[in-house]
C-alpha cells in the first residue's frame, strides 16, 4: 500500500469562526506593541494553547507581511523544537495565532533563576537550537533572527525541550541563493547580513553568538550603541580573555571559533556543526564533573539580560 506523504500546512487553516466560539480566553502571558498573547482552552478538546493577539491598526505594511510570512513557514514546519501553530482567525480589527503554549518562560530567566548552568547544560542545549535550524535550512528556511529571547521552554524547564519562536523574519530560501535585506538584532547579526550578502549560515553565526552569552554572560560584541555593537560585529574580532573563560573546555572555545567564522563559506553547516565533538561528547565527558559557571558569568548574564530587557521593550516585537 503506498503511503501518502501529509504536510503540517495541509492541516492549519484560516478558521471562518470566531475566536470565542472555538476557544475560552484566559490570562494574560505578556503585552507588546502590537498587541498580546493570551492562555485559551478549545471548548471542544479541552486542549491548553496560547493565543497571540495583534491589532491591525498598530501593523504597518511590514509589519503585515512579518504576520503573513510567519504563517506561510510554521504551517509548513513541524519539529519538536519548534512552535506548533495550530489555526489563525482574523475579524476586522485583529488577527489571532494559535500555538503551543511555553510555560517555562525565557531561556535567560530560568538560567539565572537556577543560579547555576554548566557546560552540559549549553551543549544540551545548542544541540536542541542546532538540530532545530538543521531542519530549517534542509527544508529551504531560513530563521534570520535567532536570539535567546526567541528561545522558549517547555513547563518541565529542561534545556533539552526547547521552543524556537518568532519566524516573522524568516524566508525560503533557492540552493546558492545569495540574499540581500538586512535583519536581526545587533549582537546576534552576522557580519554577511550586515554586508546584504548572505545565505542561510547566517543562523550558524548567531548560534554562536548565543552559546558565548550562556556559557559567558557577556555578548563577543559588544558596545554601548546599536552602530558600535554592528562595527565590532564587522571585524569579527572576539576574545576568550575574560576570567570566566578559565572554567571552560578547549572543546566549547573551538566550536564557538568555528561558528564564527568571518568566511561564511567556511563556516560549518548545522548538520556538521552537530558532528563537533563538544556537541557529542557533552553527555559524557561533561556528565559527573561539577563544571558550574563561575558566580561572575551568572553575574555577567544577569547585567546583560537587564538590558536587553529594557532594549527589547523599545523594539516592536511582541514575545510570544
Amino acid at each position: 500500500m503506498e503511503k501518502i506523504k501529509t504536510k503540517s500546512s495541509q492541516f492549519v487553516s484560516m478558521n471562518s469562526a470566531k475566536l470565542r466560539e472555538v476557544y475560552r480566553i484566559g490570562k494574560m502571558l505578556g503585552s507588546g506593541a502590537f498587541g498580546e498573547v493570551r492562555v485559551c482552552m478549545h471548548r471542544e478538546n479541552g486542549a491548553q494553547r496560547a493565543v497571540k493577539v495583534l491589532r491591525k491598526a498598530n501593523m504597518d505594511e511590514d509589519e503585515k507581511r512579518m504576520f503573513f510570512n510567519e504563517i506561510t513557514v510554521l504551517r509548513d514546519l513541524d519539529h519538536p523544537n519548534i512552535l506548533k501553530m495550530y489555526e489563525f482567525f482574523e475579524d476586522e480589527k485583529r488577527y489571532y495565532i494559535v500555538t503551543d503554549i511555553c510555560k517555562g518562560g525565557e531561556l535567560f530567566d530560568e538560567i539565572l533563576s537556577r543560579g547555576k548552568f554548566s557546560e552540559k547544560d549549553a551543549a544540551v542545549l545548542m544541540k536542541q537550537v542546532l538540530s532545530c535550524i538543521n531542519y530549517c535550512h534542509q527544508n529551504r528556511i531560513v530563521h534570520r533572527d535567532l536570539k535567546p529571547e526567541n528561545i522558549l521552554l517547555e513547563q518541565n524547564k529542561e534545556f533539552d525541550q526547547i521552543k524556537i519562536i518568532d519566524f516573522g523574519t524568516s524566508l525560503y530560501f533557492k540552493e546558492n541563493q545569495k540574499l540581500n535585506e538586512k535583519l536581526g538584532t545587533p549582537y546576534y547579526i552576522a557580519p554577511e547580513v550586515l554586508a546584504k550578502n548572505y545565505n542561510e549560515k547566517c543562523d550558524i553565526w548567531s548560534c554562536g553568538v548565543i552559546a558565548f552569552i550562556v556559557l559567558s554572560g557577556i555578548p563577543p560584541f559588544n558596545g554601548s550603541s546599536d552602530q558600535e555593537i554592528m562595527k565590532r560585529v564587522k571585524t569579527g574580532k572576539f576574545s576568550f580573555n575574560d576570567s570566566c573563560w578559565k572554567t571552560i573546555s578547549e572543546e566549547a572555545k573551538d566550536f564557538i571559533t568555528q561558528l564564527l567564522t568571518m568566511n561564511m563559506e567556511k563556516r560549518p553547516s548545522a548538520q556538521e556543526a552537530l558532528k563537533h565533538p563538544w556537541i557529542q561528547q557533552a553527555n559524557e565527558k561533561f556528565n559527573n564533573v561539577s563544571n558550574d559557571l563561575a558566580v561572575s558569568a551568572l553575574s555577567n548574564l544577569q547585567n546583560f539580560n537587564a538590558r536587553s530587557k529594557l532594549k527589547q521593550a523599545t523594539y516592536a516585537f511582541i514575545a510570544s
